[in-house]
């Protein structure tokens, strides 16, 4: 036991080293973890991050699903990043009105602006119910029985929780790969209405040439509202009677700024982090899923960009989605060249010897954690993986033909008399505001030869061998066939899908083809995902058992999370990083925008950033106008929008992006070089002051003159 006793000094004094990593939930937050944060200059109690009535926690919000965000007034104004409102201010944009180009203020209540199907929640608590589903049998259950069960208990403490209040529900989650779940009780406003937003130069200045990157100088914020019923302030389904939310807590603005040290807190939501992966997990991700998947998304948004650039109504249909399949592409490339750069297989691997090394002195899960077995697992399934990689890249949510063939194979709602099935039919809403058809058809014609030299034969759709007989191997013409032939594309035509004719239409018969691979696909993997599953399960539970004195997070699950550290910059090779950008040099870059496009604004836009004198929004340390800033906070995708507050609780900043070295954070936080970028409160005030004129939420938001 004295080897063990020294590993066991070993990883404390690696934990102590790397303070500042950790996805923290609240309820159940370690106390040694709060006594680090107040030894780094947190300065409230440990009742007043959650227990509290006033709870800084309180004021967080999970945005819409996909992000994070924080009320900061008494009438429901809400922060987030501009990246987090971009759909809903490009649905609400035209080329008369464009609002991803122009900006938009809503000077009044009334001018602001509605959006169908998004949404805020709070969490107003969470419990651990492990335990509880044990009891009823859960470890003995099928992984399909397994969920179930879970299904089950989230209605009954759902009905139980509404029998108190009708606008609660319940969520449960696993943990700690599936070895705890927790109960999550959430409030949901669904009339959020925008109120605030810059043009689209400043929110994503930039672009794809700075992202990931460090500096920074981008204005990543959109300012939202939430509304509630007039009677009970309680959650309302949109209606023109609704009014502001009045919420019990709020942030406070802070204009105080920060210097290098300061404590800086982050609350959100991170979306998925995969930190206990086995090293043949993270092979599998680098191989099979992150090369993929950027090696498609290249091709596609080659095509997108082209179409984009050409028309402005293009662009504005595809802003978002550009945006999105950006993101994830650079981000793919960026964990890859991470993993292999910092050798994070190869410390995993370590890892896991020192582990196998401790369960063979212990004993512990003998005979259910088998490292050699989980190594054959994923071994088996590497070649599906890839391949489904490719399938999902090229086939799902990537144009509006494939979207609508693969929805009619399965399940599609039917629509009709169902008393008289060969009278039922399929119908798609006519949302060709939403879609190209040059671009689109375009994407499907080089994703579908893109598609053939990537992957094994076997795995290729049938309608291949029509395109090589058919069309000659020509994909654009095949493509040109399918929109003009199939009844899919057609507006307002109803597919009546007991007929020979809905049987024969290519678009269908593409769709059922292309679901076809995908049935082969997981047939063949069968129960292998079951199988890693439960081996990754049994090897976290053992990394949790020999490292029981230490405190533990679980891998964020877009459940609302704590994470803390310090404003600080990092090695930027050879040379510091600096911990904030000034508006010089944002101006310095728009000076280049003739030639760098992601450079290219409005002139107002350099005219307001270089000024002489920046008022009260200077900094009284630096003596500057203050834009981006870089902390040491453990986030990951999710947390776009979390607020980044002070040692007070007071809001400095939003959290909107990570550095390049960050992007290995999902399987393995580096705290020499991981960094949070944040958007500085002052620059977000400046803006919506010097440049909307937005005096009503300034003075909301109870900034003084």
């Amino acid at each position: 036991m004295k080897k063990l006793t020294l590993l066991i000094s070993a990883l404390m004094a690696t934990m102590f080293g790397h303070a500042d990593e950790g996805m923290w939930t609240l309820y159940n937050l370690p106390e040694a973890v709060y006594d680090k944060m107040v030894e780094e200059g947190f300065d409230k109690s440990y009742n007043s991050l959650y227990h509290d009535k006033s709870a800084i926690k309180n004021a967080v919000v999970n945005f819409s699903g996909f992000c994070s965000g924080v009320v900061v007034s008494p009438n429901g104004l809400v922060f987030t990043n501009h990246h987090c409102g971009f759909e809903a201010i490009r649905k609400h944009s035209t080329v008369e009105n464009d609002y991803m180009r122009n900006g938009f203020y809503a000077k009044t209540y009334e001018e602001e602006l509605p959006n169908e199907g998004m949404f805020v929640s709070f969490m107003k608590d969470q419990t651990d119910v492990t335990a509880r589903l044990q009891r009823l049998g859960l470890d003995s259950k099928s992984d399909v029985l397994q969920a179930a069960l879970i299904d089950s208990l989230q209605q009954v403490m759902t009905d139980s929780v509404r029998r108190i209040d009708s606008t609660l529900h319940v969520e449960i989650n696993a943990f700690y790969e599936g070895n705890s779940y927790y109960a999550t009780t959430y409030q949901e406003f669904r009339d959020l209405r925008l109120v605030f937003t810059i043009p689209k130069s400043m929110g994503k200045f930039g672009g794809e040439t700075d992202n990931w990157m460090w500096p920074r100088q981008t204005c990543d914020f959109a300012v939202f509202r939430i509304y509630a019923n007039p009677k009970t302030n309680g959650p309302a389904e949109y209606s023109k009677d609704n009014v502001p939310y009045r919420p019990e807590h709020w942030a406070k603005v802070s204009m105080d700024g920060y210097e290098e040290g300061d404590f800086a807190m982050t609350m959100g939501y991170p979306g998925s982090t995969n930190r206990y992966l086995s090293s043949f997990g993270i092979k599998e991700m680098r191989d099979a899923q992150n090369a993929p998947l950027a090696q498609v998304r290249g091709v596609k948004q080659e095509v997108m960009v082209k179409h984009m650039r050409a028309d402005n109504g293009v662009r504005i249909k595809y802003d978002s989605k550009y945006a999105q399949s950006s993101n994830y592409w650079k981000n793919a490339l960026g964990m890859n060249k991470c993993i292999d750069s910092i050798g994070i297989i190869t410390q995993k691997q370590e890892y896991e010897q020192r582990l196998r090394q401790w369960q063979e002195e212990t004993g512990f899960l003998k005979g259910q954690l088998d490292f050699d077995k989980l190594q054959s697992f994923y071994e088996k399934r590497a070649d599906y993986v890839k391949a489904l990689t490719y399938w999902s890249e090229t086939f799902r949510r990537t144009n509006e033909l494939t979207s609508r063939a693969m929805r009619v194979n399965t399940g599609m709602e039917a629509l009709g008399d169902k008393n008289k099935p060969k009278k039922m039919y399929h119908l798609f809403a006519d949302n060709s505001e939403e879609w190209d058809a040059a671009l689109d058809k375009e994407v499907l014609a080089v994703l579908l030869k893109n598609y053939r030299e990537h992957v094994s034969p076997a795995y290729l759709p049938a309608f291949y061998k029509t395109i090589d007989k058919k069309f000659g191997g020509n994909y654009t013409k095949y493509v040109d066939y399918l929109y003009a032939k199939s009844l899919l594309m057609k507006p307002g035509a109803k597919l009546y899908f007991n007929t020979s004719k809905y049987k024969k239409d290519p678009g269908v018969l593409f769709g059922q083809q292309v679901m076809d691979v995908y049935y082969t696909l997981k047939e063949s993997m069968g129960g292998i995902a079951d199988s890693i599953a439960l081996q990754e399960k049994h090897l976290c539970a053992a990394k949790l058992r020999m490292e029981e004195d230490m405190p533990h997070y679980s891998d964020a699950n877009f459940t609302m999370r704590l994470s803390y550290g310090q404003i600080g910059g990092f090695d930027l090779g050879g040379k510091p990083s600096g911990y904030y950008t000034g508006a010089e040099s944002i101006v310095e870059k728009m000076n280049r925008g003739d030639k760098q496009v992601d450079y290219q604004v409005e002139p107002i836009m350099k005219e307001l950033l270089s000024a002489k004198d920046f008022g009260r929004y200077t900094d009284s340390t630096t003596g500057k106008m203050q834009l981006c800033f870089l902390t040491n906070n453990d986030i990951t995708g999710g947390n776009s929008g979390s607020p980044i507050f002070n040692g007070n609780g007071d809001l400095i900043g939003l959290a909107f992006d990570g550095n390049w070295d960050s992007l290995s954070s999902d399987i393995n936080f580096d705290a020499r070089l991981a960094r949070c970028i944040g958007v500085d409160i002052r620059f977000m005030l400046f803006m919506m002051d010097k440049w909307g004129k937005a005096d009503r939420l300034i003075k909301e938001l109870g900034i003084e003159d």
